[in-house]
């Protein structure tokens, strides 16, 4: 933990100019420097950085801070790696914190792998870079795609030479392991007499892959004539997964900002020559298709995203799996559309025989997130027909699914209802009815309905609807599960519910009782005796999945929209942890123990739970499916709570509480089944 007063001394030391200005043109308007704000969009400067009180303002966005700050929100740096980067340029030593020194030795020789790693890369990006000087061949080639210099100055453009040991004058030994761990060298036959070693990169133009702390972390290198492939990027590093790293991104961060939207092309080129023509809020993935983890880094910067993409089958292609990706992100609030360029264009082409003007309307012309999803329904499907009309509700039903609850799914279900000429209702029961065939289907094993890609179940026959209710779960402990005290449960039916019932609290159901809500044949049974079980589901999720972190992917898009809306510590230390993958890739608990107690309040909310550490011979998957399905559970109990309360005045609540009890009544089903084993689901 580092000590408030070496931050206020620090801070007294750092001129926040100096920090600003790499960053953000600033000129000197009386005692303060005066630029154009690099959190918002404008034309005339109104952000003040003030050397006297050490702090920045902007009087268009009202953003404020200091140095620590200033590299937090703009640069990305967590808080402690802000205050190392200052103290560093001042001469200053952070104080050591509560760690062991062994501890605190293996983070320094992680930090010294890392940086050991992007040195090398930067020094390869200034060697290309030297080579692409002298190279008219390459020089030509880029002048013919239209870019300058200065473009290619931005974005550290560079030539890797038609040599197979190039690389050997930019560095003192090119027999260093240290360049085969970086991607830059290839070696056969290692330690072996025909061991030959030879550079990664020949013969093409070479593109920076920098992270969104601007170090170089990876190259993407075109190549010049017809060989194959033609975009070659780097291995994979301990600093760099292409699943998780968008090109341009370091680069287009303020221009993100001004324009409002994140534009999403496939290609380098399009990237750099966008950026040339003005469109400098561009980004590309790695030759890859669109991943979560993509979305989820770009909803950092921007609540609206525009995909762009060749109008061709591959285009299509990649849309479709770019949708696939943004749906469990489509919130009530963001906004995600797609853009189908000629078959003939791509945005460079497209611009520069258009101009960008063309392009910014096209942009405008883009196809909604909901009208996308309806085309990739309507695929292969004749809606004239009972037959395609019936095909076509099959292949809504997983789009549908995807989608977080809110208004958005509300309205998509209706478009698809409309869509397949059924009343809403019914194709609510049909694909409940699908969906509690995939949970059985599901539950055969240890696994339950809601493992790796579960549905939403929908709603069950609109049979009963008239009729009366079921009882909502008498379970019910408050939106984030066994942290806080329930409401009780509605009558049988809720719109009968007299105003006397109202929604008194109940006491915290105990270990028992919640085993006999998920096993009625344990009703009664004493808890069982775990030596050192966590008091909750979300305390045991929450440590299992930082001691293995490699779970996290198996996680489903409702699993990690139910761990987004835990409460604290729980929150906090999942959301954190999710960032961390996306930087670092899962890292194995001793490392992210020691990063834990980097940041005060990370290290606060871990030794919370401390005292309920995990017993590893239940630390497995399916305990962790187990805790998260109860989590599920309570969730779906609140959900009818709120719903049976609704009902009396709100006739669609009636048909929503039908379906979320359809889906509790599966998970329960599903958990009973494997209630059997000793953990806290």
């Amino acid at each position: 933990m580092i000590p408030s007063g070496f931050i206020q001394d620090l801070l007294t030391r750092v001129d926040i100019v100096e920090v600003v200005a790499r960053h953000v043109e600033l000129k000197k308007a009386g005692i303060n420097h005066k630029g154009l704000c690099p959190f918002h969009g404008e034309k005339t400067p109104s952000f003040i950085v003030s050397p006297s009180r050490q702090t920045y303002h902007c009087f268009g966005c009202g953003v404020h801070g200091d140095a620590v700050r200033f590299l937090n929100e703009f640069v990305g740096l967590g808080f402690v790696e802000a205050v190392q980067e200052l103290a560093q340029q001042v001469g200053m030593t952070v104080p050591d914190d509560d760690r062991t020194q062994e501890e605190r030795q293996a983070q320094a020789q992680r930090r010294q792998e890392a940086t050991t790693l992007t040195d090398l890369m930067a020094q390869a990006a200034a060697h290309y870079r030297q080579q692409l000087r002298q190279s008219e061949t390459a020089v030509a080639y880029l002048k013919g795609r239209g870019l300058t210099g200065e473009i290619a100055k931005q974005f550290g453009i560079g030539y890797a030479a038609d040599s197979w040991h190039g690389l050997a004058s930019a560095f003192p030994s090119y027999d260093d392991p240290k360049l085969e761990a970086a991607g830059l060298v290839i070696v056969h036959d290692a330690g072996t007499p025909k061991e030959k070693r030879y550079d990664r990169f020949r013969h093409r133009i070479m593109f920076p892959i920098r992270s969104v702390q601007g170090e170089v972390i990876g190259f993407g290198g075109r190549v010049l004539d017809g060989g194959e492939p033609k975009y070659l990027n780097s291995p994979e590093t301990p600093v760099f997964v292409k699943g998780r790293e968008l090109y341009g991104l370091y680069e287009a961060r303020t221009a993100i900002r001004k324009a409002g939207y994140a534009l999403v092309v496939e290609g380098y080129m399009d990237v750099v020559a966008l950026a040339q023509s003005g469109l400098g809020h561009a980004v590309a993935t790695l030759g890859t298709a669109c991943t979560e983890d993509h979305v989820r880094r770009l909803m950092r910067f921007t609540d609206s995203v525009v995909f762009s993409f060749d109008g061709d089958a591959a285009g299509r292609k990649a849309a479709a799996r770019a949708l696939e990706a943004c749906l469990p992100h489509a919130s009530d609030t963001r906004s995600i559309r797609f853009l189908f360029l000629p078959p003939e264009h791509d945005p460079d082409s497209f611009v520069r025989e258009h101009g960008t003007s063309a392009f910014e309307e096209a942009v405008n012309q883009a196809v909604p997130l909901s009208r996308q999803m309806l085309a990739m329904a309507r695929q292969g499907c004749e809606l004239d027909t009972p037959e395609g009309r019936a095909r076509f509700a099959h292949q809504a039903h997983p789009l549908w699914s995807a989608l977080p609850e809110g208004a958005l799914q509300r309205q998509m279900l209706q478009a698809f209802a409309q869509e397949a000429s059924l009343p809403v209702q019914e194709l609510s029961a049909l694909w409940g009815a699908m969906g509690r065939a995939r949970s059985q289907a599901y539950s055969g094993g240890s696994a339950s309905a809601y493992g790796g890609d579960a549905p939403h179940t929908g709603a069950p026959d609109a049979v009963g609807l008239r009729s009366g209710l079921p009882d909502a779960q008498a379970s019910a402990t408050g939106r984030y599960g066994f942290t806080g005290q329930g409401r009780a449960p509605g009558p049988a039916n809720p719109a009968a519910r007299s105003p006397s019932q109202g929604s008194g609290h109940s006491r915290r159901l105990s270990w028992a009782e919640r085993q006999a809500m998920a096993d009625p044949m344990r009703r009664g049974t004493a808890p069982p005796a775990l030596r050192r079980a966590p008091r909750s589901p979300a305390d045991w999720v929450t440590q299992l999945l930082l001691k293995q972190a490699l779970w996290w992917s198996r996680l489903s898009a409702e699993d990690l929209d139910l761990l987004n809306g835990l409460a604290p510590p729980h929150a906090t230390l999942l959301r954190w942890l999710e960032r961390d993958i996306e930087e670092h890739g899962p890292r194995p608990w001793a490392a992210l123990k020691i990063a834990l107690q980097d940041v005060p309040e990370l290290g606060k909310a871990w030794r919370q739970l401390q005292h309920q550490e995990t017993d590893e011979s239940e630390s497995s998957w399916d305990s962790l499916r187990r805790a998260l399905d109860q989590l599920h559970l309570d969730r779906l109990s609140q959900q009818q709570t709120d719903l049976a309360e609704r009902a009396g005045h709100d006739p669609s609540a009636l048909a929503e509480y039908q379906r979320v009890f359809e889906r509790w009544k599966s998970l329960k089903q599903a958990l009973a089944r494997s209630a059997s084993s000793d953990g806290p689901g």
